[in-house]
């Protein structure tokens, strides 16, 4: 079901590399002339991460040494690892001794294999000159050049040949592309391909595909020998025949969706996922440009508006006015390093419509009064995460924790108890602030989605909603805004919002007499309001009184309580009215 997904999508992109082929960065070319003569070292970086790509044949590399088609790194273009620097002093250290050894293997099967395909095409001047390079002690040369040093500086980079004069690097030679999947060496029979259905040619070993954390090599489809997966005496690729054609659309449209600055991907911690959708459409293009922006922290002049957009694209296709069809798929695919291969550790797919549903599900829950003059937002991925994180850095999350949040929101199941628990904590160590519409707006998810038995926490002030935990946090907050009006502080807030929050028979004696003394200073008229207000919510408390201890739902309630009664105290007349 992957393999076809990822399949479809090389096939629905249509600007990916030819099968075959792939998209390569090569930070170094070799410039020769047809005689093998090197002349010049060429810097084909962009910047210290970034360099030129160029179309070359695709390769196919496991553990054991196994070299490109007239490129690759400079183990095994120039016979070159930091080994053979530092071995000047220290001559007896076995571990450098054997990484020279490996090194020199490496390049042997290059220069062999350069030299079998120049006698292949022994017309072709480009092969044979690449061959000259090397008979002429051509790296030693190069060695003299004034950038050998950055190769020293990063020799995991790759390079290739150019014949000078030529605009084309030698392994774009359209020659190369006629030679097997497996460099020439691999001619298997044909069978029924699992992807495609289809009786054809299959591969050995596949392309790698790796992601953050993992090896150079990790595949997504890799194969082990004499490993207990070997069945009726197949080994490799004859256990899970996948055709060359099949494998090189999958493996070059996965490198599409991981490569750097895609847009079709995030990352947390080690884990890295990937999204996309099964139709060209504009629709299709749009879901996917709005997930990204969802997830990540995009910077922006005005990221309200942003996120903004992304309800109103989500909402425009759940409602039909952007067109989908029943068949217009989602796809999320989540991947972490393991050893040398790559573990699937998520795998979704839904209609467009459904995953459309539950992004706006998620800004549903999320929803709640906001006041504040710069509405900056809250329903965002990373938005929620700054929020309950210590010093509002993401850093000080765990992963698992951003992981199993993303999921919720996709699934649409209750918001993980982490995310709730995290969020209350934060409140109670800020007490000298205020309660956040993030944090009240996770609180408000959490329990809308998690508690069905319970009264739905609304939007907005809720005046007939009964919990006792809900109608505290309401008092408390009339009794903290009393004190502000009368003496300008808040120190009620700062001194007992945790205590009111857990035992409210503790504290709301002490605070409602103290509120009467407040209530003196202010003037007439809004004395009457504000002691109407606080009558109104002690009447719906029951005549047992206040409850010497909330449990820890009827905490979070608390502070939905106080977040909305603080925020009715800032609302106009006209907005309320709008609402109700």
């Amino acid at each position: 079901m992957i393999l076809k997904a990822l399949y479809d999508y090389y096939h629905r992109c249509g600007d990916l590399a030819p099968i075959g082929m792939e998209f390569k960065e090569i930070a170094f070319v070799i410039v020769i002339d047809e005689t093998g003569k090197f002349l010049r070292l060429e810097d084909c970086r962009i910047d210290n991460k970034n360099a030129k790509k160029f179309l070359v044949v695709k390769g196919a590399r496991t553990s054991a040494p196994k070299p490109y088609l007239f490129w690759d790194n400079v183990e095994y273009v120039l016979n070159y690892t930091p080994a053979h620097k530092e071995i000047l002093s220290d001559e007896n250290n076995t571990k450098l001794i054997n990484s020279i050894k490996k090194s020199k293997i490496k390049h042997d099967l290059f220069v062999a294999q350069c030299e079998k395909i120049a006698q292949k095409y022994s017309s072709n001047k480009a092969f044979k000159a690449v061959t000259l390079f090397y008979k002429n002690d051509g790296i030693d040369k190069l060695k003299d050049s004034d950038l050998w040093e950055e190769i020293e500086k990063k020799p995991s980079v790759n390079l290739s040949f150019r014949i000078n004069g030529s605009m084309q690097i030698v392994a774009e030679d359209e020659l190369l592309r006629g030679l097997s999947f497996d460099n020439g060496e691999y001619d298997s029979p044909k069978a029924i391909c699992l992807i495609t259905g289809n009786s054809s040619q299959f591969v050995n070993t596949t392309t790698a595909t790796p992601i953050i954390g993992s090896q150079a090599v990790a595949k997504l489809v890799a194969f082990q020998v004499n490993s207990g997966y070997d069945s009726y005496g197949k080994s490799k690729g004859s256990n899970a025949t996948i055709s060359t054609e099949a494998e090189s659309c999958y493996t070059t449209a996965l490198n599409r969706l991981l490569q750097k600055n895609s847009l079709n991907k995030f990352t947390i911690g080690n884990r890295t996922f990937v999204f996309w959708a099964s139709s060209n459409s504009e629709t299709s293009k749009q879901a996917e440009s709005c997930f990204y922006n969802f997830l990540t922290n995009v910077k922006s002049d005005d990221p309200n508006r942003r996120i903004h957009e992304v309800r109103q694209v989500f909402n425009a296709i759940y409602s039909g006015k952007l067109t989908s069809n029943d068949n217009d798929k989602f796809y999320i695919l989540g991947l972490a390093p393991n050893s040398a291969r790559i573990a699937v550790i998520y795998w979704k797919e839904t209609t467009i419509k459904d995953f459309a549903e539950k992004i706006l599900k998620h800004f549903e829950d999320m929803e709640i009064n906001d006041t504040r003059k710069e509405r900056k937002p809250y329903y965002g991925v990373y938005n929620m995460i700054s929020t309950i994180a210590l010093q509002g850095k993401e850093s000080n999350v765990s992963p698992n924790l951003i992981e199993a949040i993303i999921k919720s929101i996709i699934e649409g199941t209750p918001y993980p108890y982490s995310l709730f628990s995290a969020c209350l904590r934060r409140i109670k160590a800020e007490t000298d602030k205020d309660i956040f519409v993030s944090r009240a707006s996770i609180i408000k998810a959490y329990l809308n989605r998690k508690i069905s038995n319970h009264k739905k926490i609304e939007k907005m002030l809720d005046r007939s909603n009964d919990n006792i935990g809900y109608l505290c946090g309401r008092l408390f907050a009339t009794m903290v805004k009393i004190q502000e009006e009368a003496n300008n502080i808040s120190t009620i807030r700062e001194r007992y919002m945790n205590s009111a929050s857990t035992t409210p028979a503790a504290v709301f004696a002490n605070l409602l007499n103290l509120s009467i003394h407040h209530e003196e200073k202010l003037v007439p008229g809004r004395k009457v309001q504000l002691e109407k207000l606080k009558s109104e919510i002690v009447e719906k408390i029951s005549g047992d009184g206040f409850p010497a201890h909330l449990d820890i739902n009827d905490q979070a309630r608390f502070f939905v309580g106080y977040y909305h009664q603080r925020q009715d105290f800032f609302t106009k007349k006209e907005d309320k009215d709008s609402n109700e």
